[in-house]
């Protein structure tokens, strides 16, 4: 298989960009779904470089596979578990109690989804440049 960590990488960027014009619009659902979607693509960046194989939609466990290569800190593994949660209950109403995402996820939560997607891009974008 061909190595195309750049590919993902470039696309986990741009979801970034999306995730960013979605919070300009008030749009904090799918802004922290995106994000979420653009730590998991920079992840899986690096699988690709490692000639690894990724498996799943879990940031957290997509770290937790690369700890035996990569020395991954504790902060990137609470913003890995913090993107995580928004897998599912950004996008479907059966993800809450009552209610639907659209009503309760907030601006707050977009920003942090937003610093911790921007981290894990940032030290993913320091592996795939060694």
């Amino acid at each position: 298989m061909a190595e195309r960590s750049k590919d993902w990488m470039n696309q986990a960027k741009r979801d970034f960009q999306a995730a960013q014009e979605e919070e300009k619009k008030d749009f904090f659902e799918w802004a922290c779904f995106i994000h979420q979607q653009a730590a998991e693509k920079a992840v899986k960046a690096v699988y690709q470089k490692l000639s690894a194989e990724a498996w799943g939609h879990s940031v957290f466990s997509l770290f937790k596979g690369l700890r035996e290569k990569l020395e991954i800190d504790q902060d990137l593994l609470e913003s890995a578990k913090l993107l995580d949660r928004f897998y599912i209950s950004a996008r479907y109403p059966n993800g809450w109690v009552e209610g639907f995402p659209g009503e309760l996820i907030t601006r707050k939560e977009a920003e942090s989804a937003g610093s911790c997607a921007e981290k894990i891009i940032r030290f993913c974008e320091g592996i795939l440049a060694k």
